[in-house]
């Protein structure tokens, strides 16, 4: 079977449609939150989308309450081969080059949030899944794409759809990259919160906010802080001016009678790689760390500089840790949050390798000074073993239709994949591309989409004959 023919055939129809679906913003919405939509219009319109598409090219289709869905090919056991996709996607960011949701066209690319996570994958496999079908080539195991919509939150999604479906015997996720990623670290997200000082001693600058992030999971790229005070602003204003010169950092800075805000501009990035992107918020507590503020700032701004400035692997909490299977424990604080009133939080991700301990990593966070550890969220690291039919398969597929040897890789990106016993994060982003995922300016090479999707459909027969 020639499945990167059968690909090409079908080309222009599955770049429309590509970008049909990428023009869809599907971020989640607390504000727009319904029964039929719980996790806002955005999803949910990209979530009904995909159903439709399926329904309209013969599938089986299941819409679970709105919080996940399959679409389904059928075979003639009642074996799952498990496709696990998610619709939503991370905020868009600052910066980019085009609309984020244009899907434009560009030297071959097509740029867009979700293009490569996970969007322009999920129509890839199930472009694969209508190849298969329309070869009406004999399936023993049923073909089953399951469809996130929470996946880069609190995966709320498949924690419900679990509950009402069967969980497929083995299946793959592809949210990540090739060749065939079999062991994913764990993925704590956690929330410290600042305790009030016994005798807070005021100054003559105060910080009256600090905001930085959005998410656990994102390397923030803007942070703002507003400080108050009648005397020195200026001067402060001055030396932030030259901070931002010396540092050759982008930032602003807006003097009024008795405050002044101050903001940064970082470089976003995924966390399951801190070191790709710039933490806005650090760069902005490095220079507050320099000014005499009053007390609970400063404790609050020392905290960030001595726990988490300059080290993205743990070193200075005692947690720092590796292994041969996954590499080594990653750190990103994702959010920071101050107000004068209700003193200070700060949201951190921790990805620990497949050997690790959570809880000694609980331990050390609920012990930094002045803080109590609020919400500790714990998935487990997930890891298939190189011998399991699932990765020969997938492995004498990727060699079949690249040509190169097919190496198994541990991320610390945490994918569907880990919702399965046996599941494996399988593509799209081949060895040597640059990973855009959670950037500006993502996109997904046209030439990849077509590879991935060959890949794909032979891996979906492989599995599934």
């Amino acid at each position: 079977m020639d499945w990167k023919k059968e690909v090409e055939k079908r080309k222009d129809d599955l770049i429309k449609d590509t970008q049909a679906f990428l023009r869809i913003k599907s971020v989640l919405e607390e504000e727009t939150k319904s029964a039929e939509a719980p996790f806002g219009d955005g999803i949910n319109e990209a979530f009904l989308h995909l159903l439709e598409l399926g329904e309209a090219s013969g599938f089986t289709v299941k819409n679970v309450d709105g919080y996940a869905g399959h679409i389904e090919l059928s075979g003639t056991s009642e074996e799952i081969v498990g496709i696990l996709c998610h619709v939503d996607v991370v905020p868009e960011g600052d910066g980019w080059t085009s609309d984020p949701y244009q899907a434009e066209i560009r030297d071959g690319k097509i740029f867009a949030r979700g293009a490569m996570d996970d969007k322009g994958p999920t129509i890839a496999a199930f472009y694969a899944m209508k190849i298969v079908k329309e070869l009406n080539l004999p399936l023993t195991k049923n073909v089953r794409m399951i469809i996130g919509t929470d996946e880069e939150s609190e995966w709320r999604c498949v924690d419900h759809y679990f509950k009402h479906e069967k969980m497929p015997e083995l299946g793959f996720a592809p949210d990540a990259d090739f060749p065939i990623i079999h062991a994913e670290k764990g993925i704590i997200d956690l929330t410290i919160k600042q305790q009030q000082v016994e005798t807070e001693q005021r100054t003559e600058l105060t910080l009256g906010s600090f905001q930085s992030g959005r998410r656990y999971n994102m390397v923030p790229d803007y942070a703002e802080a507003v400080l108050k005070g009648k005397e020195n602003l200026a001067k402060v204003e001055t030396l932030f001016a030259e901070f931002l010169r010396d540092n050759e950092v982008k930032g602003q800075h807006h003097l009024e009678v008795d405050s002044l805000k101050l903001s940064v501009e970082g470089v976003s990035a995924h966390a399951m790689e801190p070191n790709n992107g710039k933490n806005a918020g650090i760069i902005l507590a490095a220079f507050l760390h320099k000014l005499e503020l009053n007390q609970n700032a400063h404790h609050f701004v020392n905290t960030i500089m001595d726990k988490f400035e300059g080290d993205t692997r743990g070193n200075k909490l005692n947690i720092a840790f590796k292994d041969e299977i996954s590499g080594e424990l990653t750190l990103n604080v994702g959010i920071i949050s101050y107000q004068e009133e209700r003193l200070g939080q700060i949201g951190i991700n921790i990805r620990y390798p497949v050997t690790g301990n959570s809880e000694q990593i609980k331990v050390k966070m609920s012990q930094i000074n002045g803080f109590e550890l609020q919400s500790f969220d714990d998935s487990k690291p997930h890891h298939v073993e190189k011998n399991h039919p699932l990765i020969q398969s997938l492995q004498k597929v990727y060699e079949e239709q690249t040509g190169d040897h097919a190496e198994l890789i541990a991320i610390g990106g945490g994918t569907y994949a880990r919702s399965l016993e046996a599941g494996v994060a399988f593509g799209p982003l081949f060895p040597g591309r640059p990973d855009v995922a959670h950037q500006k300016d993502e996109y997904i090479e046209i030439e990849d989409l077509l590879k991935a999707t060959a890949i794909y459909a032979q891996a979906i027969y492989e599995l599934a004959k």
